[in-house]
């Protein structure tokens, strides 16, 4: 299951995106003195007591603004407030409470989430400062001081937060479901395949790029296991993004692919591999998700002969070269060609990004793909590596122990990787890699 989900709110200015880094403990939000810098939903993870969850930022919001910018931020805010398990409202102390404030307050009242109201800027230690006492009156949430450039109160913000979650074992009492984003550029077939798959007209079809708008949940179960699917409106580039609304379905198909376990990246058969099939397939990779490539309308592919499919898909390993460990299927959603070969494709890569591997047996294949190839060497210092062992799953996470990680060249962790692959398989999951050494703690 995905991750409990933490929304940061407020009207534009008082440090949103500031808090949001302290937390993350990275400065991945853009930190200006100007409203409206953070636009879209910002992800990022953080871990407090032990327990692993994520923090979106959002735009600021201006309730009662006409600005298609501004309305714009407002409804990717109200996404993550939608998604969210729990909410931090971020006001700011030095220009007390607002009407923006209050309108913000009215608007997270009828979300019937639960709230916290941080009051940012309180960067004294001491006494209460008085002026939080102001923000009482806002109805809303708990209260806590918090200061986003010193951290301070931001433990027990954290400690509020965690106890919003569910249990972490609710959260593990449908891991038997398998969650799949069917995702791809509009007019790929998505909702086809959803409906084929269903075997009910369970979603609108149309020719008409970008029918679907919104990221539409269907459990399914057959005799391979149980599904949860995720059909999504197709994302278009950002320049071509002119209408609010696609805007918004774009974000919600981040969301889908962020919480999906398996994505189906669909690419029609006639067009190939597009500038943006890799873009939604970069999102995916980046993401960790199992994937497998599935280019659709394949009946729709005039003249085939013996070599077409095999030509085909070196096309498309061509254009994805990045995800090479991906399987890719050819199928028409029309037609139902070959759609009931996916879900043991499905399940096969879905256990491939959840395996473990031991750490002997790591060890093993680190010895003898070393012998077989040596390490490398600068300036006669040869990179020496002590031991490997998996630290993560979704996708498998590997740590290499090392005398200087500045020995350790892109091209052999690269061929390590193929090493780990050629063995133990891990089809259809991206695998990370890092690179420590002597003396630092593992995790």
């Amino acid at each position: 299951m995905a991750k409990p989900l933490v929304a940061i709110v407020g009207r534009p200015n008082v440090g949103k995106s500031m808090l949001f880094n302290k937390l993350t403990g990275r400065r991945t939000s853009i930190v200006e003195d100007t409203p409206g810098v953070t636009r879209d939903r910002i992800y990022g993870d953080c871990e407090w007591c032990g327990r692993n969850f994520s923090l979106v930022d959002t735009g600021g919001i201006e309730p009662g603004t006409e600005n298609d910018m501004l309305l714009f931020m407002r409804r990717q805010a109200e996404i993550g407030i939608e998604l969210a398990d729990c909410i931090v409202m971020v006001v700011d102390v030095r220009s007390g409470v607002t009407a923006a404030d209050q309108d913000v307050a009215t608007m997270l009242r009828k979300a019937g989430k639960p709230v916290a109201l941080a009051v940012n800027k309180c960067d004294s230690i001491g006494p209460v400062n008085p002026d939080v006492y102001e923000f009482y009156g806002l109805g809303i949430g708990d209260l806590f001081e918090v200061s986003a450039v010193h951290g301070h109160g931001t433990g027990d913000l954290l400690d509020w937060c965690l106890e919003q979650f569910p249990d972490a074992d609710e959260e593990e009492e449908d891991s038997d479901i398998i969650r799949v984003a069917i995702v791809g550029k509009p007019n790929v077939g998505k909702s086809s395949l959803l409906n084929r798959i269903l075997g009910e007209e369970r979603v609108i079809v149309s020719n008409v790029a970008g029918t679907t708008r919104d990221a539409i949940d269907s459990e399914f179960e057959n005799e391979t296991g149980k599904y949860c699917f995720i059909d999504t409106a197709g994302m278009r580039r950002k320049s071509r993004v002119d209408d609010i609304i696609e805007k918004y379905s774009n974000m919600r198909t981040v969301a889908a692919i962020e919480r999906a376990d398996v994505c189906l990246i669909l690419i029609d058969a006639n067009d190939g591999v597009t500038d943006q099939d890799t873009k939604i397939a970069g999102l995916v990779h980046e993401a960790g998700k199992a994937a497998i490539i599935v280019v659709n309308k394949w009946d729709a592919v005039a003249d085939k002969e013996t070599n077409t499919m095999r030509d085909k898909e070196l096309a498309v390993r061509d254009g994805l070269s990045y995800m090479t460990y991906a399987p890719v299927v050819f199928l028409s959603a029309l037609t139902g060609s070959r759609v009931d070969k996916l879900f043991q494709v499905i399940q096969d890569v879905h256990q491939q990004n959840t395996s473990r591997i031991t750490t002997g047996a790591l060890n093993s294949i680190l010895a003898e793909a070393t012998s077989r190839v040596q390490p490398p060497t600068d300036k006669g210092r040869r990179l020496k590596i002590y031991y490997m062992t998996q630290v993560g799953t979704k996708p498998p996470h590997f740590v290499i122990f090392c005398n200087d990680a500045r020995l350790f060249h892109f091209s052999y962790q690269r061929y390590l990787e193929n090493q780990i692959r050629e063995v133990f398989g891990l089809k259809g999951t991206p695998v990370r890699i890092t690179i420590r050494q002597k003396g630092d703690k593992e995790e």
